[in-house]
Order: C-alpha cells, then structure tokens, then sequence
C-alpha cells in the first residue's frame, strides 16, 4: 500500500470494464485496465483504460500506460518476466490472484490486503 493510504489499482479486464467485470487472466492480453482508486480500504473511483495492441511498444507499452495513469498497483493471473521486472522498476506492486473472477471483488481483496504480492518464479514464459 502507499504511504498515504491510497491505491490506484489496475486490473487487467476482459470487455468494457467496470467493477463488474471480468478479470484477464494475462494482462497482455486484456481488452482494457479497470483502474480502482482505493483510499484507506474503500473503492472511492473506478475509470477504463484501453490497453493498446500488444505489439506497439512490445512488453513494456503497458507498464509506461499505467506509470502515465498514476497506478501504483496491479494485480494479474500472469505476467512475464521482462513487463514484471519494468513494473517492479516504476515502483508499480504487482499481486498474484488466480481465483477470483470479478474485478470489484478481486480489488476489494487488494484493498484489504489479502492478496499477496506475485512470487517472481510465478512469470510467464516467452516475454
């Protein structure tokens, strides 16, 4: 969590977004980020961010994307290696959730803090 108790959580989603919809389970892959503004545990904003082609600026187009949206976390089902390193560089936490489908319920997870941050031996290959 940031130091002031505000998280501005992306969630890499399948569709139009929004709270409730449904989560990506690669990041890379996602229709857009469903970004979750979350002030001392509580959803305060939500917005969408389309997620450019994934060849325009290769692996790192997202983490540049979502450094400009002011995002400070995300939480993925997977991820490489090389987009996680450069999320870790940015100073943009990355957590690891495989089982919660919804993007309002997964960022309410976050945002008690009961999602752990991603183990680096859990990247994808090929990035």
């Amino acid at each position: 969590m940031s130091e002031n108790g505000r998280i501005v959580l992306a969630v890499p989603t399948n569709g139009a977004g929004g709270l409730d919809g449904e989560r990506s389970g690669h990041f890379g892959r996602c229709d857009c980020f469903t970004i979750v503004e979350i002030e001392n545990g509580t959803i305060v904003d939500t917005r969408v961010v389309d997620n450019p082609p994934h060849m325009d600026g290769g692996c790192l187009r997202p983490v540049n994307l979502l450094k400009g949206e002011g995002v400070n976390a995300l939480v993925v089902g997977g991820i490489g290696g090389r987009p996680l390193a450069g999320f870790n560089d940015v100073g943009i936490t990355v957590y690891f959730d495989t089982t919660i489908p919804q993007v309002g319920a997964v960022a309410e997870k976050v945002a008690a803090g009961e999602v752990g941050v991603i183990d680096p031996s859990f990247v994808c290959g090929g990035h």
